[in-house]
């Protein structure tokens, strides 16, 4: 039997740049309960506010659990309520189906590249 307590998670990495006044967010690793307050601190302001036209590459993440959903419903609602919107992108096939169960790629557009949610 191996002891797993303490040891190093995968975490999530994320990196922000702007391409055109939109703002995209490049995540990696896992999204799930441990990084649901370091991804909600990156999608919106302490204010609650957020930029008005966010694209989320999802490429490099491996697993989102409901706590990932979560924000991105949050983040939609935020960027929609102030005439704007978020796009995700590049969902890897584990993420993605996770999208559809709940429904949410009927509510946030899923694209298959960055290039295609920013010119969408």
């Amino acid at each position: 039997m191996t002891d797993t307590h303490g040891a190093a998670r995968p975490g999530l990495s994320i990196e922000i740049t702007a391409v055109d006044g939109i703002r995209v967010l490049t995540l990696r690793g896992e999204i799930d309960h441990t990084v649901k307050n370091e991804l909600t601190e990156a999608l919106l302001a302490s204010d609650g506010a957020t930029w008005p036209r966010t694209v989320v590459d999802l490429s490099g993440v491996t697993f989102m659990d409901s706590s990932g959903i979560n924000v991105l419903i949050a983040a939609h609602q935020v960027a929609s309520d102030a005439q704007g919107w978020l796009r995700l992108a590049g969902a890897q096939n584990s993420v993605l189906r996770i999208l559809e169960l709940v429904g949410l790629d009927q509510v946030i557009g899923c694209h298959s590249t960055v290039e295609q949610a920013l010119t969408a």
